[in-house]
């Protein structure tokens, strides 16, 4: 199979971990973003509202963009995007803390050795 005839989908995937220094400033950008949609229907609104006001996981998803990751990248058109997000416990200094662990697990089976 030449290039041309191999598909040209690439799944890319970004793990992040933030460290949330102001509370008060990501959900007053998320709800300034809600704000400024002019598409959002206002039940959906205030049902974001209330989500963003309530847990900071949610607050920055609002903020988070895939398409700010790529938009910028010459050559590639965003196909498809989700993302989510979620309060968690961090130790950086723990063994049983990886960046990698889930996808090592995953590429073991892509290759056949899961």
């Amino acid at each position: 199979m030449t290039t041309d005839e191999a598909s040209q989908f690439v799944r890319l995937r970004v793990e992040l971990v933030v460290e949330v220094e102001d509370v008060e400033a990501v959900t007053g950008a998320a709800l300034r973003r809600i704000a400024d949609d002019p598409d959002m229907p206002d039940d959906e609104r205030v049902h974001a509202e209330s989500a963003v006001t309530q847990d900071t996981a949610e607050a920055l998803a609002y903020l988070i963009d895939p398409f700010d990751l790529v938009g910028e990248v010459p050559g590639i058109e965003l196909a498809q995007a989700s993302w989510s997000s979620e309060g968690m416990d961090y130790d950086p200094d723990s063994p049983e803390w990886g960046l990698d662990e889930d996808d090592d697990a995953e590429d073991d089976e892509e290759v056949g050795r899961g």
